[in-house]
């Protein structure tokens, strides 16, 4: 099934040819593999978004559609991010202020060091071995007790002198909010996904079993094959870090924000708070798929910035068991692009890479036609 979104028009279709060729590569690409479903918008300021569905929900489901809701994982970040700039916005939070003073547990033992701050965890330079007790996370060890573990890890380097991608820290995001007597869920719903619109979106495992269509997660079980499993509570526990769920018509409203059409739910100085980038990715520019045109790259807060063909992307990726996503746009071209799948499929590796490489070129040869 390979559906064109209803949110585009034929005119759409006719002017952008050169998406609808991608578009059909990576349907051929889909069934090659045998993905049980995705999908994924392309949105150019001052166009209709195109909006493409592929796939059923699970074996014998409904067909996905745009309001077909799938788990981001840690496209998450971005969410919490913004959600976090507009709090220091509103100078109830600093991006300094220490994280033992966000979270009791990690301030308990009296060992973490005190310069380790908000913006560190966002910005994924804590100094911490990458991914910290992940493994922790995924056996379902409560938030506290994984707090703890980490309260007592030796730091690879002091906190903003190096890159350390982490989920478990973002725990004390969690805690922090609960410690004012709310929740991350309902700060993210009250500050940017209701002011947003995005009437599908929501955090927690709860959120994405309400939904009125949503789509399963299908685990690789053999080469080509998938099975549909469960959904895991783990990295919903760690919701500021992987706990949002969100639809293509969501991530829609996603991209807009991010292009700033919404000023007033999203300014222009958060958005260009957490794309500001702090420190070098040095290995990202050797992922499959981007190694050709990606030049350099960092992380901002929560939001990765490449120089990719010479162009400023702003990018994040997720994988939670069942689910993979991309979202990334371009503040020069005002454009942005997402793709929702629910399979852990490797194919998701290459597709956002490939699209911004055409898009680019067709940029390109349109300037030159000028």
């Amino acid at each position: 099934m390979f559906l064109l979104g209803c949110a585009a028009s034929r005119d759409v279709i006719a002017t952008e040819q050169w998406f609808a060729d991608y578009a059909a590569e990576v349907q051929q690409q889909a069934e090659k593999y045998n993905i049980p479903g995705y999908a994924m918008v392309f949105y150019q300021q001052g166009k209709s978004p195109v909006i493409y569905v592929y796939g059923k929900t699970h074996r014998g489901g409904e067909p996905i559609t745009e309001d077909t809701v799938f788990r981001l994982a840690s496209v998450s970040k971005t969410f919490t991010s913004v959600l976090m700039a507009k709090l220091v916005r509103q100078q109830q939070l600093h991006w300094n202020t220490p994280v033992t003073e966000l979270s009791d547990t990690l301030g308990e033992n009296g060992t973490l060091n005190p310069d380790l701050a908000l913006g560190h965890i966002l910005g994924q330079s804590s100094g911490f071995m990458p991914n910290a007790y992940d493994n922790l996370i995924e056996a379902n060890y409560p938030l506290k007790r994984v707090l703890s573990q980490l309260a007592g890890l030796q730091p690879l380097c002091a906190p903003g002198e190096c890159y350390t991608y982490q989920n478990a820290l973002f725990g004390a995001i969690e805690e922090y909010f609960v410690s004012r007597n709310t929740s991350y869920h309902r700060q993210l719903q009250e500050q940017i996904l209701t002011p947003l619109g995005m009437q599908t979106a929501s955090a927690g495992k709860g959120g994405l079993l309400a939904s009125e269509s949503w789509a399963r997660p299908h685990i690789a079980i053999a080469r080509n094959r998938w099975q549909e499993g469960p959904v895991e509570s783990n990295y919903y526990r760690f919701a500021p870090a992987a706990g949002v769920n969100a639809s293509i018509n969501d991530m829609t409203r996603w991209l807009q924000a991010m292009l700033l059409e919404f000023p007033t739910v999203v300014p222009e100085d958060v958005v260009e708070a957490v794309t500001t980038p702090r420190v070098r990715t040095s290995r990202e520019v050797y992922r499959r798929g981007w190694r050709e045109d990606l030049k350099d790259a960092h992380y901002g807060l929560g939001w990765r910035v490449y120089d990719y063909a010479g162009e400023v992307l702003n990018y994040h990726g997720g994988w939670v068991k069942g689910y993979r996503a991309d979202v990334s746009f371009s503040p020069k071209h005002k454009a942005g692009y997402v793709m929702l799948m629910n399979a852990e499929s490797n194919l998701i590796n290459t597709t956002t890479a490939d699209f911004w490489k055409a898009y680019f070129n067709q940029a390109r040869h349109e300037s030159l036609g000028k």
